[in-house]
C-alpha cells in the first residue's frame, strides 16, 4: 500500500511539473517564434554593372576636386577596363605621406613569397657562455609571454625562443650580443624628425627590436625608444639570467650554432596590418626584405630603389617616382596619383581566369574601411558631408604636414567597383581631409552615367 502511494505520489508530480505536458499543472508557456532566415547585406558585385560616364564624373566631381586646397591631384580608375574614367593633374609628382605604402606593399607583395615569415634567431657566441641574439627584420617580436596580445597579429614571442635557447645549451649563459648586420646604413631617412620616435611615428630601423620599438606593446602609436636592438638584447639577458648591463653588437660567425628560432605571421598577413594601421616600421621592414630579395643592399635608398624596381618589372611606370623610404613617414618623397591608382586597379582587378594568382589581393584587404577598422575609423562620420561612404569607402590614408592623401576603392550606386586616389600638398589636414573624403562618398552614391 505505502508503495502504491509512492507511484501515485510520483505520478502527480509528474504531470504537474511546468512545460512537460501541455494542458496540466503550471501554465503553458507561449511559443517562441520562429528566427527569420538571415539575409546577407553584403554580396558580390555584379560582373554587368554600368560603367560611370566621364562626364558624370566629371559632374559630379569637378566641383568638388576644386574646392580641394593646395596642390591637388587625382585619378578614378574602373579596375575591370584599367581605364581613367576621371582625372586632375594625375601625373603630379606630390608628397603621398602614408599613401606610399601601397606602393611597399604591392612590391613586397611581388617579390616575396606570401606565407614566407621574418626570422629571429639565437646562436652560439664566440666564448663559452655567450650567445648571440640574430636580427632577420622581424619586429613583431615581443617580451610579453604566449596568450598577451600587442598590436600585432601573431607576433613572434622572446619568452619562446628563450625556453629554445635554455633547452640547447649545456652551461647557463652569462652574457648576450645583438646582430644587426642585416640592415645597413643610417637608422632614420631623410626627411625624419628626431622628435618622431617619442612622439610615436617611428623607431629606428634596425633588424632586431621588440614591438616595433614601442615602450608599451599594446599602444600602436606609443612613444618608441632610440635603441631597439639592444633593448632586445637586455630583454634577452633578463629571460636568460644574464646580465642586462653588458649587452654589445657584435656579427655572428656565419657557421655558428643554432641555438633556437622564432617568425613572425606570414608576409601577407603583415602587408594587410601595415596597411590597416598605416604602421611605418613594419613598412620599412618590408621595403628592406624587398631589397634584401633582390640582392640590392639594405639601406634606405636601397630598399626605396628596390621596390620601384619591383613595380617596374611588375608592368608599372614609376618614372619620375621618388621613394627615399618605405613608409611614406618623409617629406621627400614624390608619387603621382596615377600610379597609386594603376597600383590600387591591378590588385582589384578581376580575375583573368580560374589560374589567376591575384598576388597583390591582400593590398585591398589591409585597406582601412571608412568609420569601421584602421585609421579610417574615426572618418566619414554620420552626418557629416562625407557621412555616406561610411562603411563603403576602403583607403589608405596619407598625412603630414601640409599634406593629406586618400587612395582606395569603392562601389559606387549601380554596384560598380570604382579606384580613386587623391592627394594634395600645401595646406593643413585638417581642412583637406574632410574635402577629399566628400569626393570619395560622392563616388559610393553616384552612378554617374
Amino acid at each position: 500500500m505505502v508503495v502504491g502511494l509512492l507511484c501515485s505520489s510520483a505520478a502527480a508530480l509528474a504531470l504537474t511539473a511546468p512545460g512537460l505536458v501541455p494542458g496540466l499543472g503550471a501554465p503553458r508557456r507561449p511559443a517562441v517564434p520562429a528566427l527569420p532566415v538571415p539575409v546577407p547585406v553584403l554580396g558580390p558585385l555584379a560582373a554587368n554593372a554600368p560603367t560611370p560616364s566621364d562626364a558624370g564624373l566629371a559632374a559630379e566631381l569637378d566641383g568638388r576636386a576644386d574646392a580641394v586646397p593646395g596642390r591637388f591631384g587625382g585619378v578614378v580608375i574602373d579596375p575591370a577596363s584599367g581605364d581613367a574614367l576621371w582625372e586632375r593633374d594625375a601625373d603630379s609628382r606630390l608628397t603621398p605621406g602614408s599613401t606610399g605604402k601601397l606602393l611597399t606593399a604591392a612590391a613586397a607583395l611581388l617579390t616575396l613569397n606570401p606565407t614566407d615569415t621574418l626570422a629571429t634567431r639565437v646562436v652560439a657566441g664566440p666564448d663559452p657562455g655567450t650567445v648571440v641574439l640574430v636580427g632577420g627584420g622581424d619586429p613583431t617580436l615581443t617580451a610579453l609571454p604566449a596568450g598577451k596580445a600587442t598590436v600585432y597579429p601573431d607576433p613572434s614571442r622572446l619568452t619562446e625562443l628563450a625556453e629554445q635557447v635554455e633547452e640547447a645549451v649545456a652551461t647557463p649563459v652569462r652574457r648576450v650580443l645583438v646582430d644587426t648586420s642585416l640592415y645597413s646604413g643610417p637608422t632614420l631617412a631623410e626627411g625624419w624628425l628626431p622628435e618622431d620616435i617619442p612622439a610615436g611615428y617611428v623607431a629606428p630601423i634596425e633588424p632586431l627590436m621588440l614591438d616595433g620599438g614601442r615602450i608599451d606593446p599594446t599602444l600602436q602609436d606609443g612613444p618608441r625608444i632610440t635603441d631597439p636592438a639592444l633593448a632586445a638584447g637586455r630583454a634577452l639577458a633578463g629571460l636568460l639570467g644574464a646580465d642586462p648591463d653588458d649587452v654589445e653588437t657584435t656579427e655572428a660567425a656565419p657557421d655558428a650554432e643554432r641555438l633556437g628560432t622564432v617568425t613572425s605571421a606570414p608576409i601577407s598577413e603583415l602587408v594587410e596590418h601595415t596597411l590597416r594601421t598605416s604602421d611605418n616600421v613594419l613598412a620599412e621592414v618590408l621595403a628592406r626584405q624587398v631589397a634584401l630579395s633582390r640582392e640590392s643592399g639594405s639601406t634606405f635608398a636601397d630598399g626605396g630603389s628596390a621596390v620601384l624596381a619591383a613595380l617596374g618589372q611588375a608592368g608599372f611606370d614609376p618614372e619620375g617616382t621618388v621613394l627615399v623610404d618605405g613608409s611614406g613617414l618623409s617629406t621627400a618623397n614624390r608619387v603621382t596619383p596615377k600610379l597609386l591608382g594603376s597600383v590600387l586597379a591591378a590588385a582589384a582587378a578581376p580575375a583573368a581566369g580560374p589560374h589567376d594568382v591575384e598576388f597583390l589581393r591582400p593590398v585591398l584587404t589591409g585597406l582601412p574601411v571608412a568609420g569601421g577598422v584602421g585609421t579610417l575609423d574615426d572618418r566619414f562620420t554620420p552626418g557629416d558631408p562625407a557621412g555616406g561612404g561610411r562603411g563603403v569607402v576602403r583607403a589608405k590614408t596619407g598625412t603630414l604636414t601640409g599634406v593629406s592623401s586618400l587612395a582606395g576603392v569603392v562601389t559606387d550606386a549601380d554596384g560598380r567597383l570604382l579606384v580613386f586616389a587623391l592627394m594634395s600638398n600645401g595646406d593643413s589636414p585638417s581642412t583637406t581631409r574632410p574635402k577629399l573624403d566628400a569626393i570619395a562618398a560622392a563616388l559610393s552614391s553616384c552612378g554617374c552615367r
